[in-house]
């Protein structure tokens, strides 16, 4: 499932669109309190792009640039949080969240993890490295991925969650001086954000369907909370 774990299945896919807007409208309106126009804000320009490929809807995207920017008159307040714990059978993950409203988040991380468990700060971040994770793809026919990474300044590179594409991992502070990086050396840079990676992931191996399966459920529900962004897995 690799360090950042996504819906799988064409069914979980189409149900996860709509909530997959709705993240990334978040990080739009964040990325907009730079400006709102994307030629001179370069992260609002990466998420603008990101929304692009997953066809968001023109009215959706221009309506939360203008939200985040502070055109509209509406506050966007929103808090980073991150919840720590574990999956059924052991299998450690680190929730990220950004909510305008922590306190009731809060209770519904709870009652989630009632099938895992819930740890507290630094239960389980010190089996995560905090890495950049630039997801791009060649910008033309002989672009090396491996190339690219060392002359780009990147710790190391895999393949990305779309066929083509190439997770590149950076020290936490190069993150977007590797992404910029990355684009004279052959690559577009598709997204590029701050995760974590485990340090000791959980071989599928070591677990059953029947295990499999009430790991996959656990996350899906922890996905589908509206407050939820990102969902990192110690999953191999």
């Amino acid at each position: 499932m690799g360090a950042q774990w996504k819906a799988k299945g064409k069914e979980l896919a189409a149900n996860a669109k709509g909530r997959a807007f709705g993240k990334l409208a978040k990080d739009i309106m964040i990325a907009a309190r730079a400006g709102a126009d994307p030629a001179s804000n370069a992260r609002l320009r990466m998420v603008v792009e990101q929304a692009r490929k997953i066809s968001m809807p023109k009215d959706t995207l221009e309506r939360a640039i203008k939200k985040g920017a502070g055109l509209t008159g509406e506050a966007v307040n929103f808090e980073h949080v991150i919840y720590e714990g574990f999956a059924p059978h052991r299998v450690p993950l680190m929730v990220e969240c950004l909510t305008d409203n922590v306190n009731r988040t809060a209770p519904e991380m709870r009652v989630l993890f009632r099938k895992g468990q819930l740890g507290t700060s630094g239960s389980v971040a010190w089996d995560f490295d905090h890495v950049g994770m630039i997801e791009a793809e060649p910008a033309g026919a002989g672009a090396d991925a491996e190339l690219a990474a060392i002359e780009a300044g990147a710790q190391d590179f895999e393949p990305g969650d779309e066929e083509g594409t190439t997770l590149f991992l950076t020290d936490a502070a190069d993150l977007d001086l590797v992404s910029r990086a990355l684009a004279t050396h052959g690559f577009t840079v598709l997204s590029a954000k701050l995760g974590y990676k485990p340090k000791n992931p959980v071989n599928p191996a070591s677990l059953n369907a029947q295990q499999l399966e009430e790991v996959e459920s656990f996350l899906s529900a922890i996905d589908a909370n509206d407050d939820v962004q990102n969902v990192f897995v110690g999953l191999a």
